[in-house]
C-alpha cells in the first residue's frame, strides 16, 4: 500500500513467511494453493491495517521488524512476539497496536491440520 504525502511516497509493506512450512498439511498441490491464497489474504489485511506513525513520517524514519504470530484454528491471534525489533520505539510501539487491528486473521485452510499455527510476519515501514 502506498500513500502520497506531500513530496513523500510512503510504502507500508507486509509479507508473510510461514515458518511451519508444510508440516501438518494434508494433500499436495491443492493444499499448497489453499495455503498461498490464505497467505495472500493475510498480506492484504496487514497492508490495509498497518499504519505509518505520523512522527516517524515527519522525521522520515524507516523500520523493519519480524514478529512471530501464533493463531488458533479460527484465525484468532493467541500470542505474538517481536523477534527482530526495528530498534526505533515509534515503530516497535506500533506493532502491538497492529496485532490488535488485524485480530482475527483469516481462518487457516483445512489442509493445515495443527490446532495452533505459528508464522513469522516481516513488517516494513519505508519511505521512497
Amino acid at each position: 500500500m502506498s500513500k502520497l504525502l506531500g513530496k513523500l511516497t510512503v510504502y507500508v509493506t507486509a509479507m508473510v513467511v510461514l515458518s511451519f512450512g508444510l508440516v501438518g498439511v494434508t494433500g499436495t498441490a491443492h493444499a499448497a494453493s489453499d495455503i498461498r491464497k490464505w497467505q495472500t489474504k493475510i498480506v492484504k489485511l496487514v497492508a490495509k491495517k498497518q499504519v505509518y506513525p505520523r512522527s516517524a513520517m515527519r522525521k522520515e524514519l524507516e523500520g523493519r521488524a519480524k514478529v512471530r504470530v501464533s493463531i488458533d484454528r479460527t484465525g484468532a491471534i493467541v500470542a505474538h512476539e517481536i523477534i527482530t525489533p526495528t530498534g526505533l520505539a515509534v515503530f516497535d510501539k506500533e506493532i502491538p497496536k497492529l496485532i490488535k487491528r488485524i485480530n482475527p486473521l483469516p481462518k487457516p485452510p483445512a489442509s493445515l491440520t495443527d490446532n495452533q499455527l505459528s508464522f513469522v510476519l516481516p513488517l516494513s515501514w519505508v519511505i521512497r
